[in-house]
Parts: structure tokens; C-alpha cells; sequence
């Protein structure tokens, strides 16, 4: 088992460690925020991931997982030093390397002699070099491993991945991170630096892509009606193509598709490419966002067509149900465009308690559409399906569904006298 180091205790980092902890390694989490490791030390959970709580718990009972403040502290002690620190998205779409090049020259003077760096985060082609610099230390490897994690299920992406990628210009330094996943069951790809670091980009831009060509095929289905719940089944059969990512919604989010899309686009610009295609991936999206809000304002109207003053309930603030991740949210760029126009937005989520700008934010999905002329469900929770809709129907001024996520049982609804619209279906 070895000793490693991980800068920066965020999604990725939190998730990298406590896994690495419950393989086995000893695990040493750094951060720079003195309270985010105060309440670590003492057990509490930063983050909402399912299941995290309890594998950080088993590491710090094990002893084999453990929190500092500074990533010198940490990067001292140990062999392998993964950087999980942010990348965040420039003005022009490029990812900001500020974060990890200040955290490879805090490391730098005290590293061991035949350390490993490697970089986590998802960063530009290219980056395995400007560790390198920012280090100083030609006696020390630096590697890319990038992560594929999903929010909502990190643990078994991490413990059961459908591959591992190392891309890393010293085969030795390759190895000895590849050992780090013994007992992972999963491929191992190693190849070079800028390879793996594309990989990340370009699979995230891939499934932006099939999102967006599902919601445009799910515009099409509206114009001629035809149901996209049948033809989605339809061409998820064909082996080629799959089931997974071709699900109708409000559009795409979140911490990572929105700011890698804009990323690969940047760095294909800046290598003389012009990734026009996937400039049509993120317009597409964007118009999903102000389709699903008419859908919404159209529900909601007034006899006279009024908006203005009228009262949308919203079931979901979050970017994906099973967490409580706000970045970039569908949910909130639709609320955004509903605010715009006037309507008073009540909104219950799940993981959501804290007051929102301009969202009166309810206990409970019941409450939230008290009043409410209509009801726009944007996140695909699993209670929402079990609510009392006979309840939902005496509590709403007016009983209209515009369904972003085809998640509820639209027989059930009409059924009870709800006038109901989905995504795609006629």
C-alpha cells in the first residue's frame, strides 16, 4: 500500500481520497480552507454524495485517512500527490490554471525525491508541462489521470469505473500510479499526457452532444407527433448508438459539461480549429432552456395571456437529482427566464434549504404549489413520483403540469384532471 497526498478536499478530491483510503493506501486530504478541514476532522460532510459519508468515516476510523491544513503539509509525507484543486472557466471559455499552478509551487520545495504528481482536475492539453514548470523539480514525474465521476454516484464510478487512464511521458512513473488501482476492477489505458487529458474533454462533450441531439429530435417530435419516449427506445436498440444520455430534459449542467464544452472549444480555437459543431452543441442547449420556459409561461398565463404576477410552483433546484449541486442548474436558468417575465417562483428540492435569489424556497412539495397557477418539474427526484397528486390538485390555483423531465406518470395526471406537457410528447 503507498502514501498519498490530495490537494484539495472538493467533489473530486473528497471522493479520490476516502476511495483510495478504502482501498487500502494511506491517504493524507489537504485544503486551504481552515473550516472546511475543521469539520472534516470532526466527521461532517462539506458535500451531499450518497454513501461518501460513511466510506470517509471508515477511513478516519481506520486511520488511514486523515485531514491537514496546506498542501505542503501533506505533499511532504507522501509519495504520490494528486492536485484536486478547481479549474475554473475563464471569460473566454478556457480553463483557469491559477489554482494549480499556485498549489505545484507550494509543493515543489518539499517534495521527496521520485515523487509522482498528478493531476486530477480536468484541465486544457498540455497542463502535465505547466505542473512541470510550476514544480521545478526535473527529479519528480508528473502524470495524468483524469477523473469520470458523476455526481450522485462517485463512489462506484471511482471503485468500478468503466476504465482508468494514465497518460504520462515516463512509462515507470505510469506504473507505479497504475499500482494504485490494484484491485479496481476496470481497463487501464496508458498513454500520453495530452491524449488522457483530451480523453476527459471529449467524452464530456460527447454526452453534451447526445444530450442536445435528444432534445432537438424531442423539438422535432412536438412539430410532428410523434412521441420521443418511442423513438428514443427505438434507436437506443440499435448497438451503435445506446440507451444511456438520450433522455429529454430542460437542457444540460452542472459542474462539468457547461465549463469542458466551452474548454475544448477554446483549446481547438486556439490550435487554428474551429469546433463548430460543438458551438451548435451548447446553442442547442441554451434555446432548450428558453423552450422549456415558455412551455412554462405559456402554462401559466392568465386568461388574457398575462404572466406578470402569476405563480409557478417548481419541484427541483438542483442540476441532477442525489445532490446538492447548483452549478450551472437547468432549474435555474429556466427560473432565471421565468423571473424575467414577471412570475413568482415557489420551489422545493430535496437537498435544497437555503433561501435562493428571487425563489421562495418550500419545506416540502406540497407547499410549494399552494396557489400555484402551474407546476414545472425540472429535476428528476425520485419522491416526486410518489407524491399525493389528488393532494397537489386541491392545492393548486390552476391544475397545470409542464413535466421538463417526462418523469411523472402522465396517465396518472390526466387521469385526475391535470392538463399535463411533457418534453417531445404530443
Amino acid at each position: 500500500m503507498s502514501k498519498i497526498a490530495v490537494v484539495g478536499t472538493g467533489y473530486v478530491g473528497l471522493t479520490t481520497g476516502a476511495c483510495f483510503a478504502q482501498l487500502g493506501h494511506e491517504v493524507i486530504c489537504a485544503d486551504i480552507d481552515v473550516e472546511k478541514v475543521d469539520r472534516l476532522n470532526r466527521g461532517e460532510m462539506p458535500i451531499f454524495e450518497p454513501g461518501l459519508d460513511r466510506v470517509v468515516q471508515e477511513g478516519r476510523a481506520s486511520g488511514r485517512l486523515s485531514f491537514v491544513l496546506g498542501a505542503a503539509t501533506a505533499a511532504s509525507q507522501c509519495e504520490f500527490i494528486y492536485l484536486c484543486v478547481p479549474t475554473p472557466q475563464g471569460d473566454d471559455g478556457s480553463a483557469d490554471l491559477s489554482y494549480i499552478e499556485a498549489a505545484a509551487r507550494e509543493i515543489g520545495p518539499v517534495l521527496q525525491a521520485d515523487a509522482v504528481v498528478i493531476n486530477k482536475s480536468t484541465v486544457p492539453v498540455g497542463s502535465t508541462k505547466v505542473v512541470e514548470r510550476a514544480l521545478g523539480r526535473p527529479d519528480v514525474s508528473v502524470v495524468s489521470n483524469p477523473e469520470f465521476l458523476r455526481e450522485g454516484a462517485a463512489l462506484d464510478d471511482f471503485l468500478h469505473p468503466d476504465r482508468v487512464v494514465i497518460g504520462a511521458d515516463n512509462q515507470s512513473a505510469a506504473v507505479r500510479v497504475a499500482s494504485l488501482y490494484v484491485g479496481v476492477p476496470a481497463p487501464l489505458m496508458v498513454t500520453d499526457p495530452a491524449s488522457a487529458e483530451t480523453i476527459k474533454y471529449a467524452c464530456n462533450a460527447f454526452l453534451a452532444t447526445k444530450l442536445s441531439f435528444v432534445n432537438a429530435v424531442a423539438a422535432i417530435c412536438e412539430a410532428v407527433g410523434a412521441d420521443v419516449n418511442d423513438v428514443i427506445l427505438g434507436m437506443g436498440y440499435d448497438k451503435r448508438i445506446g440507451h444511456e444520455f438520450l433522455r429529454p430534459g430542460p437542457g444540460w449542467g452542472g459542474s462539468c459539461f457547461p465549463k469542458d464544452t466551452l474548454a475544448l472549444i477554446a483549446i481547438a480555437e486556439s490550435h487554428g480549429y474551429d469546433f463548430h459543431l460543438l458551438r451548435g452543441v451548447v446553442e442547442v442547449n441554451t434555446e432548450q432552456f428558453g423552450r422549456v420556459a415558455n412551455k412554462v409561461l405559456k402554462a401559466a398565463a392568465g386568461p388574457k395571456g398575462e404572466v406578470a404576477g402569476r405563480t409557478v410552483a417548481v419541484w427541483g433546484l438542483t442540476f441532477k437529482a442525489r445532490t446538492d449541486d447548483l452549478r450551472e442548474s437547468p432549474a435555474l436558468q429556466i427560473i432565471d427566464r421565468l423571473l424575467a417575465a414577471g412570475v413568482k417562483v415557489r420551489a422545493y428540492d430535496p437537498a435544497i434549504s437555503r433561501s435562493l435569489p428571487g425563489i421562495e424556497v418550500c419545506a416540502d412539495a406540497y407547499s410549494a404549489c399552494e396557489g400555484a397557477d402551474a407546476l414545472a418539474v425540472l429535476t428528476e427526484w425520485d419522491e416526486f413520483k410518489w407524491v399525493d397528486l389528488d393532494r397537489v390538485h386541491g392545492v393548486m390555483a390552476s391544475p397545470r403540469v409542464v413535466d421538463g423531465r417526462n418523469h411523472l406518470d402522465r396517465a396518472s395526471l390526466v387521469r385526475r384532471g391535470f392538463t399535463y406537457e411533457g418534453i417531445g410528447r404530443s
